[in-house]
């Protein structure tokens, strides 16, 4: 694999960007939206509560904001496909509106739980009028008349159910308090502040943090570039890695310490992984990272790593069945409750393409094979997950033996043309792919 790409733009910023565009006054404007289903289910659900969003072409996107708690009452269900960021966080913007709307999903976003987002919202005056078993969609939120702020201190380390409240407290007058024991990413709490909202962050205990908001701000419209994925280059990168001959480029992605615990882990493995032309982009720090087959060693991951790379420990797992040695993966239990139970499915996805995995409690061990030692030749259950399909694909590219996937549709909502820029960078990925 060789030459150099642009993966797509970050979807964490780009769901927050449509979001807090649609609470301001007056024209936002984003250039480098991500473009996958997942975003552009949250472009529609901001178009049925009432802001104008329009698609300039090639990335660029203008919003004409509501205002904060300026919602209009949606006509329809608002459906976010297989997108449990998007829902999450519009559920808590719509929790600060005095208005009733119902959220849907596809079969594995109705099959996840709501409750821990529910929760602290009842607590802020918003009420579920209706819900599957468990608090799971399709669900009815009434939001709340006089929003309430409270101080709450998140059971997980999680920046979905930290940003609903945040995004919940914009509606309420005072300070709403978000404290983390462990920090997650922090998009919410930087475009807050790019948007004029008054919001501080201090340390809280050793590993989190503390975020107080000033409720009932007028946001201010602004532009917002949005830098590429971390997330989305750890495929092409994990792909580089382990096939041999390989260097790429992958321009301005995104370095967020919050985000890039993969990269950390892949350097403990001995990955090369270089920075070149870092830079400030909207907000975020940046770099083209140029990266070079290399001969990986097991390593421990801590648990403490796992808020910075929750999305990445999939490809994780494939970088390690070409590693020498054993690689632990420690406290993994979010992975539970992701698109699939990812734990049980990483393991099955490499078990049936001849690599040893052992599950223990929360922990995930592979016993790597080394450089070209993964036997393939499987076909792996990808549960409509598309992080799954992806790290199936980047093995099958150094295995011995092709490795099949049962279903590549839902890798459009995180990675268009996901198959296409691997396939400009060499990748053999079949011609029944697209």
């Amino acid at each position: 694999m060789t030459g150099r790409i642009r993966v797509p733009g970050d979807k964490s910023i780009s769901h927050r960007a449509l979001i807090l565009g649609a609470l301001t006054v007056g024209e936002t404007t984003i250039s480098g939206l991500l473009e996958g289903d997942d975003v552009l289910n949250t472009a529609g659900a901001m178009r049925a509560l009432g802001a104008k969003v329009e698609n300039l072409g090639g990335g660029n996107w203008r919003v004409h904001g509501v205002g904060v708690g300026g919602f209009a009452e949606p006509a329809a269900v608002l459906d976010f496909g297989n997108s449990g960021t998007g829902c999450r966080l519009v559920m808590g913007a719509v929790a600060g509106c005095p208005i009733t709307a119902t959220f849907d999903g596809d079969a594995s976003l109705r099959s996840r739980p709501m409750r821990r987002i529910l929760d602290p919202l009842a607590k802020m005056g918003a009420r579920v009028i209706d819900q599957a078993e468990g608090g799971r969609l399709p669900l009815t939120l009434k939001g709340a008349t006089d929003p309430l702020p409270i101080e709450y201190e998140t059971p997980v380390a999680s920046a979905q159910i930290k940003s609903a409240v945040l995004l919940a407290g914009l509606a309420a007058p005072g300070e709403t308090i978000v404290i983390e024991t462990e920090a997650s990413r922090d998009h919410t709490e930087k475009m807050l502040k790019h948007f004029g909202a008054k919001i501080v962050t201090k340390p809280h205990g050793d590993h989190g943090r503390r975020i107080v908001l000033q409720g009932q701000p007028e946001l201010e419209p602004c532009h917002v570039a949005v830098p590429a994925d971390p997330s989305s280059a750890a495929f092409p990168m994990v792909g580089a890695l382990i096939v041999p001959g390989s260097e790429i480029i992958l321009d301005g992605v995104m370095l967020n310490p919050l985000r890039t615990g993969l990269f950390t882990t892949l350097r403990e493995m001995g990955a090369k992984i270089t920075e070149e032309n870092k830079r400030d982009d909207g907000g975020e720090n940046v770099a083209d990272l140029r990266v070079t087959f290399s001969a990986l060693k097991g390593v421990a991951v801590p648990a403490e790593r796992a808020p910075s790379m929750i999305d990445e420990y999939l490809v994780l797992a494939v970088a390690a069945a070409f590693a020498e040695g054993k690689t632990h993966m420690h406290g993994l239990k979010e992975l539970r409750v992701k698109e699939s139970d990812r734990l049980e499915a990483t393991a099955a996805m490499l078990r049936v393409n001849g690599v040893t995995v052992d599950i223990e409690g929360d922990d995930m061990i592979v016993h790597g094979m080394g450089a070209g030692g993964v036997p393939g030749g499987g076909e792996v259950a990808t549960h409509m997950d598309h992080r799954i399909a992806m790290s199936a694909l980047m093995m099958g590219l150094a295995a011995k033996q092709p490795v099949r996937i049962d279903d590549s549709a839902f890798i459009a909502t995180s990675f268009p043309g996901f198959v296409d820029l691997m396939k400009g960078l060499g990748a053999n990925l079949g011609a029944d792919l697209s």
